[in-house]
């Protein structure tokens, strides 16, 4: 299939974006598909992501096709790799694309965007991709010298600079189905929650962004003179689980129920939506409850809080570098079993909570 001519001046049939990352980096490109859809509300918009994090975007109403990359099929060899991946830049060719976005910065991104044949093909103008190649596989590059003052949120919005478009609104959004709300309902009641009820993720896959043990459960203790239930989420991982029984095992006072590992991200989001109050730790759940608008308190520790902290005004972070000196972002090993956030007080968090819940 030739390259076809892009002209911008014509409202596009199709547009594809590519975004491959966690899920917390997947909610945040929701504005630039919301700002696509108000201003095409006739344009079909697909996106191209990790497989893992398909359910961040499932119920989304303005995505029209999902394209999702399986990183288990190079663990099938190298051939049925190479199909897989024909495969895919064959189906999104078929479906002719007018725009393509690329927010990723890795080079399997470029070849596909490149390959998806679109006329009009925006990038980044990364510092660390400043090859032909790159230049090749886009028609349009956005600068991001100022990215290091900028939100996630807010680098992804610049991707639309070349279209002209108007930010209408910036806001992140997640979406789940009558049947994920269904099931969460019937979750908590299981559990025995029946009233209001708080939702406390004090876990991630990465144990520097974890608070104490201790301390989530002395917040637990005291966060019982509020007579609200207090649900503990986590990922079906066992370390996270396993986490979730110490915490429930050192609290005295209340009887804090684990949703732990029995949730699906958007079961989860029903869940945080109807939440008086959300705690948790920098992770995917923590920017679903500000996308849900759920009065939110975010823990962070040696993360560029620029870019990450919850995107919304109903929410309070806590950093631990306002408590004790801590190592910069960029210097983390990522499997170091430190939790940086230990400088955190339990008085700060509850004074926090108060804030929300009187």
């Amino acid at each position: 299939m030739p390259m076809r001519h892009a002209d911008l001046s014509v409202a596009p049939k199709r547009i594809l974006i590519i975004k491959l990352r966690h899920h917390g980096d997947m909610l945040l490109t929701t504005p630039v598909i919301n700002n696509l859809r108000h201003h095409y509300p006739d344009c079909e918009i697909d996106i191209l992501l990790y497989k893992e994090t398909e359910a961040i975007l499932r119920a989304h109403p303005a995505i029209s096709v999902i394209h999702a990359i399986d990183r288990a099929w190079k663990k099938q060899g190298f051939v049925f790799h190479l199909k897989q991946e024909l495969g895919l830049i064959k189906a999104i060719r078929r479906r002719r694309y007018d725009i393509v976005i690329n927010l990723a910065d890795q080079w399997r991104s470029a070849i596909i965007t490149w390959a998806s044949g679109a006329p009009c093909r925006i990038g980044y103008a990364f510092s660390k991709r400043r090859s032909a190649v790159w230049r090749q596989a886009h028609t349009h590059l956005v600068p991001t010298d100022n990215f290091g003052q900028l939100h996630t949120v807010e680098q992804n919005l610049a991707i639309l600079a070349p279209l002209n478009l108007a930010i209408d609104n910036d806001r992140t959004s997640m979406h789940y189905s009558p049947s994920d709300d269904r099931v969460g309902r019937e979750k908590l009641a299981a559990a025995g929650v029946t009233g209001a009820y708080i939702v406390i993720q004090p876990t991630s896959r990465w144990r520097y962004k974890c608070w104490d043990d201790a301390k989530v459960a002395a917040l637990i203790d005291g966060l019982g003179e509020y007579n609200l239930s207090i649900v503990l989420t986590a990922a079906p991982d066992k370390k996270e689980r396993q986490m979730i029984d110490h915490i429930q095992s050192l609290s005295i006072g209340s009887d804090a129920v684990s949703l732990a590992g029995e949730l699906t991200l958007p079961q989860l989001a029903a869940v945080i939506d109807h939440a008086r109050l959300f705690i948790g730790v920098d992770s995917a759940p923590m920017h679903m409850a500000a996308a849900l608008d759920t009065p939110c308190i975010a823990l962070f520790g040696p993360t560029k809080l620029q870019h990450w902290r919850p995107w919304n005004e109903n929410s309070t972070v806590i950093w631990a570098g306002d408590f004790a000196a801590l190592p910069r972002p960029d210097t983390i090993d990522t499997n170091t079993h430190e939790r940086y956030l230990s400088a955190i007080p339990v008085e700060s968090v509850l004074q926090a909570a108060k804030s929300y819940l009187t």
